[in-house]
């Protein structure tokens, strides 16, 4: 698989993967399936141990993204986002190769393929090799959709909302209470607490900043999605 190290937050369906290295942190970003899932791998660059966002789809490209040589990275643990089928659909065969354990919101982990072996709350944290992210629990697009956010001392956050947050706005929502809890949560939990340079990942599509979004969250629940 080509990965390409200039990083600008979009990938193609079906095309190459793209990473950005960090001091601590190596992410990559590749597209999977026929929803255009973004999978997102994380490497410790210090103990060269992975977790994967998402094992969304096409369990051989993940595979090819983790690579098959002697220095591939460790793969601990694969996290879901959220219950929806398109982001699991790779899920038991990539943890299953990997012997990785996965993680997933307890409210979200009934529909799983894979029983989780470890439940996350919101204010918990897992870790990646030496790299912590913790967990953010945002009520609404599903009742355990979760981001990981990743602090890096020597730079800007790292945001991975799942189906929670896009540019644009919220994941989608099935009634106006849920789109209300979600905007609620993704403006206290998200926006309130982390500056504009916080650079979001979503579960599908392109990139983002907080910042970019930030001025647009009265629209946002004024249009009532």
């Amino acid at each position: 698989m080509n990965i390409a190290d200039t990083y600008t937050g979009h990938v193609e369906p079906g095309g190459d993967a793209a990473r950005r290295t960090l001091d601590g942190l190596a992410i990559t970003k590749l597209s999977v399936g026929p929803m255009d899932n973004n999978a997102y791998l994380l490497v410790c660059r210090e103990e060269n141990e992975a977790l994967l966002i998402d094992a969304a789809n096409d369990p051989e490209r993940i595979s090819d993204l983790i690579g098959h040589g002697p220095d591939r990275p460790a793969l601990r643990t694969v996290v879901t986002t959220h219950q929806h089928p398109d982001h699991w659909q790779a899920l038991g065969a990539v943890a299953g190769a990997n012997g990785a354990n996965t993680a997933a919101h307890p409210l979200d982990a009934e529909p799983l393929p894979v029983p989780p072996d470890f439940l996350v709350e919101h204010g918990d944290t897992l870790k990646v090799g030496a790299v912590t992210l913790e967990v953010i629990h945002l009520r609404g697009h599903t009742p355990g959709s979760i981001a990981l956010l990743y602090r890096d001392p020597s730079g800007h956050p790292h945001l991975f909302t799942g189906d929670s947050l896009f540019p644009g706005g919220v994941g989608k929502t099935s009634s106006p209470e849920d789109f209300a809890s979600l905007l609620d949560d993704v403006s206290s939990r998200i926006f309130d607490e982390l500056p504009d340079d916080t650079w979001f990942y979503p579960g599908h599509g392109d990139d983002s900043t907080l910042g970019e979004q930030r001025p647009h969250l009265a629209e946002w629940r004024e249009r009532g999605w």
